[in-house]
């Protein structure tokens, strides 16, 4: 869904609120308490800052709670009005490389903080499940820094970020942060995202040809870089394209990305491009998933990792 497409859909509070019913309760609006469909809808005539202009009323005998179209999701204690959120969204799904929270602070007019948490907030509700299937690539690349201009002393890290990317040919994408490149760090992340059913596609690392033989044992392709990049249909090409498109967000977009957080930006890029020619249906599975997503309270998103564990 384009810029043109939000502002004209959700121009109003009211008709974020619809939409937003409409992801929540396709078959019908049913408590969210009891569960019961037998809800009857009032209309306030004055509506407050902090209340909906439309709220239901369960008629189920020992309920009889009330409740909104954003009850009980991420929307319910959010002071940003409902039509920024809608362009928030639209913007992330839009940019092929990813937007900044400091663009998006521009665009929709709010300060950074707020623009940054809301980036964060769309992208814990851009994930994907189930196990890659068919011919699966998989590979691990390093995110490091810019190296300085001439004459600035370069000093290389001993740490860097880690990614594992694995994507299906013609499929779905998924990368993943890990800690290191060790072979029991990358072997249960493989088990985990890939069908035991699959044909892996690697590159000639000892790491993936022990895995295979444990996991994959028959249905292992091997691309020897030493030689060549291509062997028919034998390659790595894919996960490589998904690499360079991530890399160019995090250097050209974001700039620099922390390690805490990769893992939300990686979610992001995923999702996106598993959707890539499905533009509409992103919106609409982005904000589905924030509808029935878990709040991402700010204290939590800026808590150190180990008060975070």
């Amino acid at each position: 869904m384009n810029l043109i497409d939000v502002t004209r859909q959700f121009a109003t509070e009211e008709k974020c609120l619809e939409y937003i019913e409409k992801m929540r309760w396709p078959h019908g609006v049913g408590c969210i308490h009891c569960g019961v469909m037998n809800v009857s809808k009032i209309t306030r005539e004055t509506v407050g800052a902090n209340k909906r202009g439309t709220i239901y009323q369960c008629l189920e005998k020992g309920c009889g709670k009330q409740f909104s179209a954003t009850s009980g999701t991420i929307f319910n204690d959010t002071h940003l009005p409902l039509t920024k959120w809608m362009m928030a969204i639209a913007m992330i799904c839009e940019a092929k490389k990813g937007i900044s929270a400091k663009q998006v602070q521009r665009h929709i007019g709010v300060n950074y903080r707020t623009a940054w948490h809301l980036c964060h907030r769309i992208r814990a509700a851009m994930k994907d499940g189930g196990l890659l299937t068919g011919v699966v690539e998989a590979d691990e690349t390093y995110l490091t820094p810019k190296k300085p201009r001439k004459g600035k002393p370069y000093v290389k890290k001993e740490k860097r970020d880690i990614v594992l990317g694995m994507v299906e040919r013609g499929g779905r994408l998924r990368l993943v942060p890990i800690a290191d490149a060790k072979m029991e760090i990358i072997e249960p992340m493989l088990e985990k995202h890939i069908s035991p059913d699959a044909t892996l596609q690697t590159d000639g690392h000892p790491t993936y040809a022990i895995i295979s033989q444990r996991k994959w044992t028959g249905r292992h392709r091997v691309i020897d870089h030493t030689r060549s990049y291509v062997n028919g249909d034998i390659h790595a090409n894919t996960i490589e394209n998904a690499f360079s498109l991530l890399k160019r967000g995090v250097y050209g977009t974001f700039h620099k990305v922390s390690i805490k957080h990769l893992g939300r930006y990686c979610d992001e890029f995923s999702f996106r491009f598993n959707r890539r020619d499905e533009q509409k249906q992103m919106f609409d599975s982005t904000l589905k998933n924030i509808v029935n997503e878990k709040a991402l309270p700010y204290a939590k998103l800026t808590a150190s990792p180990v008060s975070e564990a």
